[in-house]
């Protein structure tokens, strides 16, 4: 549980293998994926993050999210990144874990629905009023 050589959670993620590829040229993303990195541990991460699916609480919810909008290989690295900023998180910080809720989740996307409603009326001129 010492996690003291990786200074920030984006590095302890890159050793897991679990790090979204950084492939960019130009400002652009190329295409192919990073480099393949065997890790045990992230593989186990990744096997959590694709039982999550059932899950009720607010990693579930997120997870089925990243399934509706990305294929499942992507969403499952992306949960599985997810997981491993928590462990991060509370192995650095000695905290507990608190779940959030599924109601917590479904708040914060109605939250982030109408901010991008509110952002696309103040694009074309238009104001949102509440009914």
């Amino acid at each position: 549980a010492d996690l003291s050589r990786f200074s920030t959670s984006q590095q302890f993620c890159s050793w897991l293998g679990l790090a979204p590829p950084t492939r960019i040229s130009g400002g652009r993303a190329l295409s192919g994926s990073g480099p393949k990195i065997h890790n045990h541990a992230g593989q186990a991460l990744k096997q959590a993050a694709s039982n999550a699916r059932n899950d009720k609480g607010f990693i579930g919810a997120s997870h089925r999210a990243r399934l509706t909008r990305m294929d499942t290989s992507c969403a499952i690295k992306a949960t599985a990144h997810q997981l491993a900023r928590l462990i991060y998180s509370m192995l650095t910080k000695k905290q507990a874990y608190v779940e959030q809720g599924l109601a917590e989740f479904e708040a914060r996307s109605q939250d982030r629905q109408l901010r991008a409603l509110q952002r696309k009326a103040r694009k074309l001129g238009l104001q949102l009023v509440a009914a």
